[in-house]
């Protein structure tokens, strides 16, 4: 078990210019900067040279951003930027920005612009001739990426997936074809259920839960959607903050035929509901579940 970092100001500072030196050295301009997902010790020296420098920092929620500049012993104006005030202070921050500012823009956690609404100010500035720079550093998509041991070739990251369950199911079918690993995030306590809809409409792939990455008590699971999706409806959700890795569409594997599914899903509806027709012949062939549903239905009024 790693012990968990100190705060790291002394170390970091170290020959480090004054604060009005530093300041002076920072280009105007956008700054990206990448925050560590839980373990300060992963804040680097280029972002906290960033940060220190800032004439102002844009972050999701000033106290969780605040909580880290206080371990780094940094002290600079927060300026709350999220995507329930984003149109009405873009503006603002694009004239900042228009008469020299230094800006750095942050998220809670991990890298800007991935799931939040960074990339509008970021579009925004390019367009007003402004530079933007990155400053780049911990990720919770790709470090969950790395340890999931599924493929690293190509991947998508889909963000949050939709509260509601019809809607869910509907976000995973349209991921379903996509022809790389798929990195999902979500709220711990809606877990269970969301495995639950991955499994029914992805089939038999292999996934990995990542929670908690860089902290205490990280931990992955791996194997099938199925059986993950058994295990945390069994014990429950768990604590901290999760990933999904979900392995892609197996290459070179033989599709089943429109006929075949055709067939699959009259023998099963003999016996089954159109729904659970459909979830029997997904497991099987690890086609989507809900084309597969549709399909139900059509042949069941056939």
């Amino acid at each position: 078990m790693r012990p968990e970092p100190k705060a790291r100001s002394d170390r970091l500072s170290r020959g480090q210019p004054s604060d009005q030196e530093a300041r002076s050295k920072l280009s105007p301009g956008l700054h990206l900067v990448a925050t560590p997902i839980g373990n300060v010790g992963d804040l680097s020296p280029r972002a906290f040279a960033a940060l220190s420098e800032a004439d102002v920092v844009l972050c999701e929620d000033t106290r969780v951003t605040g909580k880290l500049l206080g371990l780094c012993g940094i002290r600079r104006p927060l300026l709350s930027y999220h995507e329930h005030n984003a149109a009405r202070v873009r503006p603002q921050i694009i004239e900042r920005l228009r008469a020299g500012a230094a800006v750095a823009l942050v998220s809670d956690a991990g890298t800007p612009l991935v799931s939040d609404p960074g990339y509008k100010l970021v579009r925004d500035a390019i367009a007003a001739g402004i530079e933007v720079f990155a400053v780049p550093g911990p990720s919770a998509a790709l470090a969950a990426l790395i340890v999931s041991g599924l493929p690293t070739d190509r991947f998508f990251v889909a963000g949050f997936l939709p509260t509601r369950r019809s809607q869910r199911r509907r976000a995973i079918a349209e991921l379903a074809p996509v022809p790389g690993t798929l990195i999902v995030f979500e709220a711990a306590r809606r877990l269970p259920d969301t495995l639950a809809d991955l499994a029914a409409e992805l089939g038999p792939r292999q996934a990995a839960v990542a929670r908690e990455l860089t902290k205490r008590f990280e931990q992955v699971r791996r194997g099938l959607l199925a059986e993950l999706a058994a295990h945390y409806g069994e014990t429950g959700a768990p604590r901290g903050e999760v990933a999904i890795v979900i392995g892609p569409p197996a290459r070179g594997a033989e599709q089943p035929s429109p006929d075949e599914l055709d067939q699959r899903l009259a023998a099963a509806l003999e016996s089954q509901s159109p729904a659970a027709a459909a979830a029997a012949v997904a497991a099987a062939t690890g086609q989507p579940r809900r084309e597969l549903y549709r399909r139900a239905l059509a042949l069941q009024g056939r």
